[in-house]
């Protein structure tokens, strides 16, 4: 079971990063999604399917039995969306920075609201140092028909989430290079807006 791992990552070429895989489960099911787009190979992304979710301690394990000097920042991510487990990543969050020190970032699709009814980025301070939020749209309609969040609204509440999110965390929005330039300059705007500087990912096939 792949708990953490290391990778190549096309948009924070600047860190050394461990990536931390703490679940499978996700409140969006996007069409661009390697779980439902995979081929029949055997892939990184199929390494990364959890059995089963690891504990609290399972993954303070995994990262301790780590060489921490050598990263720059933990990564929250994997192949499900990690703030369905936001309380548990903030109890190893508040481990990492008592006993490394580390930066940490959550890479997320920026509903954790809807799953807690709920502000959550109030739960970031100290704890949370970066937050990247896949934006992937110019718009709402686009936004739902790429993503199919299972939430209602969910657009306003990933935009809503980023701007809360800038009060305690570097904020980053982030979306693929295959966009076009009209849509990427749309987005910008929309990062702005929010207080959030603009990523733009290689769209790995």
């Amino acid at each position: 079971m792949v708990i953490t791992y290391e990778t190549e990552s096309t948009a924070y070429k600047d860190k050394k990063a461990l990536y931390v895989n703490a679940t499978n489960r996700c409140n969006n099911r996007c069409v661009f999604c390697h779980r439902f787009n995979r081929e029949e190979a055997a892939s990184r992304m199929d390494e990364l399917w959890l059995e089963r979710e690891p504990s609290v301690e399972e993954i303070l394990s995994d990262i301790r039995a780590r060489d921490m000097a050598k990263y720059d920042e933990v990564v929250f991510c994997g192949y499900g969306e990690p703030t369905c487990r936001l309380k548990d990543i903030l109890a190893i969050a508040r481990v990492l920075k008592r006993e490394y020190g580390v930066a940490v970032r959550l890479n997320t699709n920026g509903l954790a609201g809807t799953l807690y009814g709920e502000d959550v980025t109030p739960w970031f301070a100290g704890l949370v140092d970066v937050v990247s939020v896949s934006l992937n749209a110019p718009d709402a309609e686009e936004y739902n028909a790429l993503c199919r969040p299972q939430a209602e609204d969910a657009f306003e509440h990933m935009l809503r989430f980023a701007e809360n999110a800038a009060r305690f965390a570097k904020v980053y929005m982030t979306i693929i290079d295959t966009m076009s330039e009209e849509d990427q300059a749309a987005c910008g705007r929309i990062a702005e807006k929010c207080g959030a500087a603009l990523k733009i990912r290689h769209y790995l096939r």
